[in-house]
């Protein structure tokens, strides 16, 4: 009898683990199951759809369904929402528009995804509040402007999602406010860094940083008043006339139906996998947004939902279940960030404080250098933080920012973090240089040699 595969979720996790299964093993039969209308997509790039730049929303599709179909053989199935795991029986229980039927596995995956975070805000379900997580929520912010031409938008986070749509909201002329928690924007990335982009961003949106928001009334003419308070002095607040709201305020791992079929969460609140993505239960797995990863520097599981690591892991299960047994790969965190004209970036471990929670001595530098040789025009400046520990010298994570040359610098130190490198191997890289690229000590050696004088004092 045909061994099936089945596969909950039809994006990056689910779809590069039914093709890399299918390339693996053609005989065996392979189902997708995807609640929503959309499947395989690049989702990072809905904030670049919003502002414009991509013009029509089907290019971010990377494969249509009808290839999955006709040339690879997965039976994918949109609109078909997974409500039920049963693995005493092996066998799933799916939604659709026409009604409930169950279906058999052999191979089950879970990579169900994240879902965003919904502040329990009073108001939070006003007209004019949207959240940008998949396609259909990008396709309707897009809309939205379109349709009701906003003059304003109050963006709730200042991470990823909440830079990159300030952006994409100033492209559409709107007056952007950022209102964010934590004492810093991009608070992961370290104060020094984070200083640089407050400062450039202060020309585009106005910042409200330690502070919330404590309620959203729709006033009589159509608009948002958001009170804002003070994190440290709740008897301060200010009221802003918006809009529109945007929610950024992150996502959670959706793992509902694999609590309920008594799958271990880990500490993360993401499901807990083994090196190849088998889950507490035997025959099923997961990757993706829902899933835990281990870390490249502390070797502890982690959550951190970036795009690569869902393709990655899930083609490395897909590989496991058409026959040739596949370790799932470490993350560093390797993250980057487009913040108006800035390039802002980071990798492994930043934060003190998260450093010496996973035992480490940790021992930081932050320098100040130049994207060209300086004697070049259009040479830009651009800061690097570097981290190492002090016992046994290996690099612990990076973050930097400037306006060129970050892509290229903080994949030298993912590179180096994956390779176990100490600061002094780091320092004798022998990396390129010519004068319209970098100076002939380049930033990142700069940085190692700093903090390699630090480690030995």
């Amino acid at each position: 009898m045909q061994e099936r595969f089945v596969i909950i979720g039809g994006d990056a996790a689910g779809m590069s683990a039914a093709s890399k299964a299918r390339r693996e093993n053609p005989d065996l039969e392979i189902v997708v199951l995807e609640r929503g209308n959309w499947a395989s997509y690049g989702a990072c790039g809905l904030p670049y759809y919003i502002k414009g730049d991509i013009k029509n929303i089907q290019d971010l599709i990377a494969i249509p369904p009808e290839i999955f179909r006709e040339k690879r053989d997965i039976d994918l199935r949109l609109n078909h929402e997974v409500i039920r795991i049963s693995p005493e029986n092996k066998e799933i229980v799916v939604n659709t528009r026409d009604g409930d039927y169950k279906l058999g596995y052999d191979k089950l995956l879970i990579s169900t995804g994240a879902r965003a975070i919904k502040p329990k805000i009073p108001g939070i379900d006003a007209n004019g509040i949207f959240a940008l997580r998949d396609m259909d929520s990008g396709k309707n912010i897009k809309e939205y402007l379109q349709k009701n031409s906003p003059a304003s938008v109050l963006i709730v986070g200042g991470g990823y999602i909440g830079i990159e749509m300030a952006e994409a909201f100033h492209a559409n002329g709107l007056k952007v406010y950022i209102v964010e928690l934590l004492p810093h924007i991009l608070n992961s990335f370290g104060t020094e860094i984070a200083a640089v982009v407050e400062n450039h961003l202060k020309d585009y949106a106005q910042l409200r940083l330690g502070k919330y928001v404590n309620t959203i009334t729709e006033t009589d003419t159509g608009k948002l008043s958001v009170q804002i308070k003070d994190k440290k002095s709740a008897n301060h607040e200010e009221h802003i006339l918006t809009d529109m709201v945007l929610l950024a305020t992150g996502i959670k791992p959706e793992v509902s139906i694999a609590e309920e079929a008594e799958i271990v969460l880990g500490e993360t609140g993401a499901i807990a996998v083994d090196e190849y993505g088998q889950t507490n239960i035997p025959d099923i797995y997961a990757a993706g947004d829902c899933a835990e990863v281990k870390h490249t520097v502390t070797g502890q599981s982690v959550y951190i939902p970036l795009a690569l690591t869902a393709n990655r892991n899930g083609r490395a299960i897909g590989s496991t279940i058409g026959g040739s047994a596949t370790c799932l790969a470490s993350i560093a965190g390797t993250a980057v960030v487009k913040a108006f004209q800035l390039e802002v970036a980071t990798t492994g471990i930043i934060d003190i404080d998260l450093a010496k929670k996973n035992g480490f001595n940790p021992v930081k530098v932050t320098i100040d250098s130049h994207s060209r040789a300086g004697y070049c025009p259009r040479s830009k400046p651009i800061k690097i933080s570097l981290m190492a520990d002090r016992k046994s010298k290996k690099l612990l994570g990076a973050s930097m920012v400037g306006e060129e040359g970050v892509v290229k610098r903080i994949d030298i130190i993912a590179a180096a973090l994956s390779g176990k490198f100490t600061v002094e191997q780091l320092e004798n890289l022998d990396l390129a240089y010519a004068p319209p690229f970098s100076p002939v000590w380049d930033p990142v050696l700069t940085a190692a040699r700093v903090l390699k004088s630090k480690l030995n004092r």
